[in-house]
């Protein structure tokens, strides 16, 4: 009689931590006035893939999808100052193919019903450690996920880590230089022509 070696199977779950944690990973730390040039640099490998990045705010989105552009990626901002048409449009043409980039926010991204994600990019990390399992839960663990860490989101990214109860890869871009922050504009800012009146009138009083 033969001796029985085969081993039970290992149960495999599908909540979103398991998803989370099955799911590939890793963070480049960047200081962030330097996160728009890493992100044109690392795309440069994702061109012909299908790549959502997630900001924390339509300002972002619109400033990140006009950088983008400019350095020919086929790229567009989806957010709420945009028509629902407008937002369905985009998903359609995002799942077909035919647009490969997103730019969006949690709130927007949630509605969009995507599909073949193969690339989350998340250039703001979220403060709620949920939206980080909602963001690479859409992917259905088909695609792999970015983070880019400036040092005022080390405390997020932290939180992450912890409830996770795992260390993401942390990995270098070849080819990336860091900058000095740009200097902030030491000139006064003019007092509104109104208020210079309403001063002159108050002395002549």
């Amino acid at each position: 009689m033969s001796e029985q070696t085969d081993r039970p199977k290992e149960k495999i779950y599908y909540d979103q931590r398991s998803v989370t944690l099955r799911t590939p990973q890793s963070i480049y730390f960047v200081k962030e006035h330097d996160k728009m040039a890493m992100l044109g640099l690392l795309l440069n490998d994702y061109k012909n893939m299908q790549v959502i990045i997630v900001v924390k705010s339509k300002k972002k989105a619109d400033a990140l999808c006009e950088f983008l552009i400019s350095k020919e990626f086929n790229a567009l901002a989806v957010h709420g100052n945009h028509r629902e048409s407008q937002q369905q449009e985009a998903g359609a043409k995002f799942n077909e193919g035919s647009l490969n980039i997103i730019i969006t926010t949690d709130m927007i991204l949630k509605t969009l019903s995507l599909k073949n994600i193969k690339l989350v990019i998340n250039l703001d990390i979220p403060e709620d450690v949920q939206e980080y399992y909602n963001r690479l839960a859409l992917m259905k663990e088909e695609g792999v996920a970015i983070s880019l860490v400036s040092p005022q989101d080390e405390g997020l990214l932290s939180d992450i880590e912890v409830n996770m109860k795992v260390e993401i890869e942390e990995r270098t871009l070849e080819g990336f230089m860091a900058t000095d922050a740009p200097l902030k504009s030491t000139k006064k800012k003019k007092k509104p022509r109104h208020r210079k009146n309403k001063v002159r009138k108050e002395k002549e009083a």
